[in-house]
């Protein structure tokens, strides 16, 4: 028998949840099959899945994190959290299903900018015609940091890769509109970040 898994533990992902819980109260209210890209540690997969029952919610990340999603779907227990998949942007097989919903947190300044655009060139082969995709993190906003802990952040990135960097919001507009996304809300988030919301059109 394998040992157990250390559940893995975010403190942002408890100083965040709530806040992007009440965004996605309301822009998922009428979704039923939400996919997370980036489970991370699978906190947020639990709170917000416990929160909302009526969403079957889908976590994903790759294959080292998966254990410890795991971990944290099977203390939770709960009916609406079906085992993690596999992915990862750059993989050739995507889910072979479609999704109302698509969230992800704090990944698109984490991933190279190919693969952010590579992202966005195939979310269509998975949204269904009423997606609603929602990203939370930290955005530029007309080429400016909005604060100095957002510059600061900003350098750490490119100290630990330099693939990673905070993203512009319009840059990320366009990849969306040419996936046929429309932003329909940027919500302001503590510590400066945004939930940036855009609907299949």
């Amino acid at each position: 028998m394998s040992d157990p898994v250390e559940k893995p533990f975010s403190p942002s992902c408890e100083r965040n949840r709530e806040p992007i819980l009440d965004v996605l109260r309301e822009v998922f209210s009428e979704r039923s099959h939400v996919l997370e890209i980036g489970s991370g540690t699978g906190q947020h997969a639990v709170h917000f899945a416990s929160a909302m029952p009526h969403l079957r919610w889908q976590t994903s990340d790759r294959t080292e994190y998966l254990a410890g999603v795991r971990s944290w779907l099977d203390d939770a227990a709960l009916a609406n959290t079906p085992a993690p998949l596999v992915f990862d942007v750059g993989q050739d097989d995507w889910p072979a299903m479609r999704f109302d919903a698509i969230f992800t947190a704090n990944t698109l300044h984490i991933m190279a900018w190919t693969e952010v655009e590579r992202l966005f060139a195939r979310l269509p082969e998975i949204m269904s015609d009423t997606c609603v995709f929602v990203a939370y993190g930290p955005f530029n906003i007309n080429g400016q940091y909005t604060s100095d802990s957002n510059a600061e952040f900003d350098r750490w990135l490119h100290e630990r890769g330099a693939h990673m960097a905070i993203r512009d919001l319009a840059a990320i507009d366009a990849l969306a509109e040419a996936a046929g996304l429309q932003r329909i809300a940027l919500q302001p988030m503590p510590a400066n970040n945004f939930c940036a919301v855009w609907r299949r059109s």
